[in-house]
């Protein structure tokens, strides 16, 4: 089984490109997605939150996501502390989500920050969706409804371009000069 990551900033088209590879009937892991989820179903990640940040992170069954963010946002020591909890949970449900499609010749998990949570060694080879950055502004602030300033503290808070550009084994080019169908093709007939 080939474990095929992919990533991109903000507003590069990853949910794009993941939608083709998932039509070439590669299943795919969306970790943001998963992520949400377990913070709200695991009883480990929702009793280490809880211990690290009080009892009014969640009401009910619902994890307060506005508060934590309040607490995480522009403290590096806080985020660390609710990434140390949340990540090697989402790594471990990857893992057993793994067994489900062990049959699969090509397996994908897409994840926005794939470098920063260190979920790239669970992967064999990493697209990056690659976007110019005023594109990326743009999108964003349309699909979000939000300022140009929000979408750049969103962006620097990620690995930069460069950096996942030296680290990645494809690149898919979101630029309008080629399909993003084509490249994804491309790459996937490259894997197998």
């Amino acid at each position: 089984m080939i474990r095929l990551g992919i990533t991109g900033g903000i507003g590069s088209g990853k949910s794009t490109v993941t939608n083709i590879i998932k039509l070439l009937d590669i299943p795919v892991y969306i970790a943001d997605i998963e992520s949400k989820k377990l913070t709200e179903s695991s009883p480990v990640i929702r009793e280490k939150l809880t211990k690290a940040f009080g009892n009014n992170l969640y009401n009910g069954d619902k994890l307060n996501k506005q508060l934590l963010a309040s607490y995480i946002f522009n403290d590096k020591h806080k985020l660390a502390i609710a990434n140390s909890i949340i990540h090697p949970e989402v790594d471990k449900h990857f893992c057993e989500w793994l067994k489900k499609y062990q049959h699969h010749h090509i397996v994908a998990l897409e994840a926005a920050i794939l470098y920063e949570s260190g979920m790239e060694r669970l992967t064999d080879k990493v697209i990056i969706v690659y976007t110019p950055l005023e594109d990326r502004i743009q999108r964003t602030m349309l699909r979000d409804n939000t300022t140009r300033e929000k979408v750049l503290e969103r962006i620097n808070s990620q690995l930069s371009d460069d950096e996942k550009l030296k680290r990645a084994d494809y690149v898919v080019y979101n630029d309008e000069t080629k399909s993003l169908i084509q490249q994804s093709i491309k790459i996937i007939e490259n894997i197998k």
